[in-house]
């Protein structure tokens, strides 16, 4: 077991809290749901990041390369400022939803290189230009761009051209708990000095004022080269900094007259060391030396091409001369971080996929934030303060008064979505449960906890609204993550993890039974539903045309939602064979999904359509025909998900499971024929449970592994692109409207409940498509050769396709013959320069034909699922699965 390891179980066992500091402060606390106060609930406008220096939070901490103890009560931060900036760069900057001509968008280079799981050794890489910062370029650029247009991006301005800029590399190695250092080297890369002002900054969470501190904490300057931290609870920290800084303190307060034109409550100010650096004005510092913000001002001129360093150590006992063992602290860390990864990546040889793999897992590593939300709290306001405006309590969210989030959960994004999201959740758990299962675990149970669950039994979906529809893959990622875990530990299953999910996901399963099957009919709406799920109307509002949709996806996911829980029985059999009676339960649900979405209503409306082969959405009028909406989308490929092998060995230990199973296909013969068929035996004695039976398989993989459909050399489109040429059109009360593919960012304003998106491609679906062909495999092992790509002529086993499409996502990030990565596109400097080609940026999602990266450019959450793809791709096949590498050729 190596040293990160066995960190990994002192924190497990509680013998030592390794996990206690982190990079748990966000990337953007302004413009959120959570610091709203406003009337009509405007997000975006009510904290901006012009009043952010100046705003004290109420509900969480923001940072560059931040990091704080796992309740964010002591804050540590970096800021920078290049000499010619408006501001000190000390939060990250980019535009808000109404600003941007495709959404919300980070405009700043930064890349997480590495973290271990317990954050032993973090680095990142912050890009900050000499010139001034092009904030109002920006803007104004962006505010001038159409839906027709490129986002603006910022390498677009220039600011890079020259090299006139920082490399400022980011680092932290921990001796002990609370004992870390902190280091940050900046390199010149211009051709001329520069100076820069570095400023490591500490400072307190403003709560003394809801509470929960009894007394001011503090911050005061020990000695030339000392700050110390003190807080009641927590006791004494010292920071101790290298070199010659200034220390600046101020208070962590509100500059009212800055931002309402109001008398100031207090003296010293959140925005004083900004004022001070930038326009020389002190009036808000204390020059006493104390107070709950505090900065080490370091003022320094770098030769070109030169680098500096910049360090301090913080530990909870004074230390004498605690700086000189920082760059043995570190380099120990980060020998110990390469020795956890070599293990982790011991098949994958190419060193550019090992690269990539690495920063992928550093990149989730980094989004895990602090999250504190109390939605009765936030609705009536604190004691002692102003209360909200009494229009929120109607507002968004109120319905979810019970909500209490004060925890370190994994984020989307830590600029973009800095708030969890309930689906995106369930995909980031499978990837880091390769290197921190119990974090993967830990993840998974709290969003069933009754304080973020539902009483109803609905899982709170993200805090804009956590009323919203997500697709039900939480149980996915619980099974997946538990045989994960499982085989891990030698093939020793955590009982009491699975148990514990699987009772609260059978409350979430019987909420959408109840709320998301209107007409008790097992078909179901769902609405949005996220992604690329493309439909005609807006999918979260059919009512407004008096009309009701069926949806193809969302009564697919409820049969992969059946399957999974039904697994999830089948392994809990393992402890206790009661659950063999829920996994009949399951069963049954799972059939009669299959029956209905053959014969809705028992009218013979089929959600498969026999003309085109493929599965479409239906869309019911009053007075009229339904309408089937034949629109070539994600839709019609989700149905592929919902597939289980199971051995027949395992039924055979289940009576009264087998007797049921038996039953049924007795008794409902039409059911069972709907389904892969469960009585002949495939590929070591395997059982397959799928909506799909051959013919249909083989339909829908038709056109998915078709280039002129589905199919791009970066993985799966979410839209035909046949419908490039051919757009499809409906007429409902007089509307004409149109569906187009398009490969990157829509260029349509009828996002269809927030889908702003007509067929790129996304991690999450191309995962699921990878991880459902596997499990066919498992059941056909090698007998079931399918062309491909369609119309080559080539046949491949199932798993060999699979395998394929694996490598088609991972090359989105890969260097090509020419030394190119196609998530860079055509940005020359991002392929050449040595200071950037290496450096990944994990995009929300990628173009269908180039495999371009768009949108977030740091949701390494679900796309940090290219770690499990390159896992999986370098994984040994069993010596019985051989043959499934025949390639057939006809």
């Amino acid at each position: 077991m190596n040293i990160e390891r066995q960190r990994l179980q002192e924190d497990r066992e509680w013998k030592k809290h390794w996990k206690k500091w982190g990079p748990y402060l966000t990337e953007r606390q302004w413009g959120t749901v959570r610091e709203d106060y406003s009337p009509n609930g405007s997000a975006w406008d009510n904290v901006t990041h012009e009043e952010a220096r100046s705003k004290a939070y109420r509900w969480g901490e923001e940072g560059i390369g931040g990091i704080s103890d796992y309740k964010q009560k002591l804050c540590i931060g970096w800021a920078f400022w290049n000499g010619k900036d408006p501001m000190i760069k000390e939060r990250l900057f980019g535009l808000t939803g109404p600003q941007g001509n495709h959404g919300e968008d980070v405009k700043e280079l930064y890349y997480y290189l590495d973290s271990t799981p317990t954050h032993s050794y973090m680095k990142m890489l912050y890009k900050y230009p000499q010139s001034p910062f092009p904030y109002k370029q920006l803007i104004e650029e962006n505010r001038h761009r159409t839906k027709n247009d490129p986002e603006f991006e910022i390498m677009d301005t220039g600011v890079f051209d020259d090299d006139a800029y920082f490399d400022i590399f980011i680092e932290y190695a921990k001796n002990d708990i609370e004992d870390i250092v902190a280091v940050a080297t900046i390199h010149n890369r211009g051709k001329e000095d520069a100076e820069i002002w570095v400023m490591p900054t500490i400072w307190f969470r403003k709560n003394w004022f809801t509470g929960h501190e009894p007394f001011m904490p503090k911050l005061s300057q020990l000695d030339p080269k000392t700050i110390k931290a003190y807080s009641p609870k927590s006791g004494n920290y010292f920071f101790s900094f290298d070199g010659q800084p200034e220390f600046k303190f101020c208070d962590n307060e509100t500059n009212r007259e800055k931002l309402y034109h109001i008398p100031n409550e207090k003296k010293y100010l959140k925005d004083a060391i900004n004022d001070y650096v930038v326009h020389n004005f002190s009036h808000h510092l204390n020059n006493d030396n104390y107070g709950t913000k505090a900065a080490a001002i370091y003022k320094i001129l770098i030769p070109a091409g030169a680098s500096t360093v910049v360090k301090f150590r913080m530990t909870h006992q004074l230390v004498k001369d605690s700086a000189l063992s920082c760059d043995e602290i570190l380099g120990q860390r980060k020998k110990e971080a390469d020795e956890f990864y070599g293990e982790i990546q011991e098949r994958v040889k190419d060193e550019d996929m090992r690269n990539i793999q690495r920063q992928a897992f550093a990149g989730m590593m980094w989004g895990k934030q602090f999250y504190y939300y109390n939605v009765e709290r936030w609705l009536e306001g604190d004691p002692g303060r102003y209360s909200p405006p009494k229009e929120r309590k109607k507002g968004r969210n109120n319905q979810w008064r019970h909500l209490h989030n004060y925890d370190i959960i994994s984020m989307p994004d830590k600029w973009e979505y800095p708030w969890y999201a309930a689906w995106d959740l369930a995909f980031h758990c499978i990837p880091i449960a390769r290197i921190d299962p119990d974090f993967a675990k830990n993840q998974l149970v709290l969003l069933l906890n009754d304080w973020y669950m539902h009483p109803n039994g609905q899982i709170p979906a993200y805090e804009w609204n956590f009323s919203d529809v997500n697709p039900p893959v939480h149980a996915y990622a619980v099974q997946r993550v538990y045989q994960i875990d499982k085989k891990m530990h030698g093939g020793k299953g955590d009982q009491e993890f699975l148990e514990r999910c699987f009772h609260k996901l059978m409350i979430n399963f019987t909420w959408w039974v109840n709320q998301k099957d209107s007409d008790g009919k097992n078909i179901f709406e769902g609405g949005f539903l996220g992604l690329d799920n493309i439909s005609v109307i807006d999918r979260s509002h059919a009512h407004h045309y008096s009309g009701k949709l069926e949806q193809a996806d969302a009564t697919s996911w409820m049969a992969m939602f059946s399957l999974n829980m039904l697994r999830i029985s089948l392994d809990l059999c393992e402890f206790n064979k009661s659950y063999q009676y829920t996994a009949g339960k399951f069963l049954e649900h799972f059939l009669y999904i299959a029956g209905a979405m053959n014969n809705i209503s028992g009218e013979s409306i089929s959600l498969w359509n026999e003309e085109e082969n493929f599965f479409f959405d239906i869309f019911h009028l009053p007075g009229k025909e339904p309408q089937v909406m034949k629109v070539k989308s994600i839709v019609g490929i989700i149905p592929l998900f919902a597939v289980e092998s199971i051995r027949v060995d395992m039924f055979d230990s289940l009576p009264e499971f087998k007797k049921r199973m038996e039953f049924f296909l007795k008794e409902k013969p039409k059911l069972a024929a709907l389904v892969s068929s469960w009585i002949q035996p495939g590929f070591e004695k395997r059982r397959l449970f799928s909506l799909l039976r051959g013919h249909r398989m083989k339909s829908i993989l038709n056109k998915m592994l078709d280039p002129n459909e589905f199919l791009s050399d970066f993985g799966v489109r979410s839209l035909s692109k046949d419908h490039e040429k051919k757009t499809y059109s409906l007429k409902i009360n007089g509307d004409i409207m149109t569906v187009k593919y398009t490969p990157g960012e829509s260029d349509s304003l009828m996002f269809g409940g927030n889908s702003n998106w007509r067929g790129p491609i996304w991690f999450p679906i191309n995962h699921l498509i990878i991880e459902s062909l596997r499990k066919f495999d498992y059941y056909y092992g090698g007998e079931f050769p399918i062309e491909y790509p369609t119309g080559s002529g080539n046949y491949l086993t199932i798993d060999l396709i699979a395998k394929e499409l694996s490598l088609r996502c991972i090359n989105i990030f890969l260097k090509d013959e020419n030394g190119n990565r196609p998530v860079f596109g055509k940005h020359k400097k991002f392929q050449e320069d040595p200071h950037f080609k290496d450096y990944i940026l994990f995009y929300e999602y990628f173009n269908g034909d180039n495999g371009g990266g768009l949108g977030a450019s740091h949701q390494t959450g679900w796309t940090g699922l290219v770690a499990e793809m390159i896992h999986k791709y370098h994984k040994p096949k069993k010596e019985n699965q051989e043959n499934a590498e025949a390639i057939f050729r006809i």
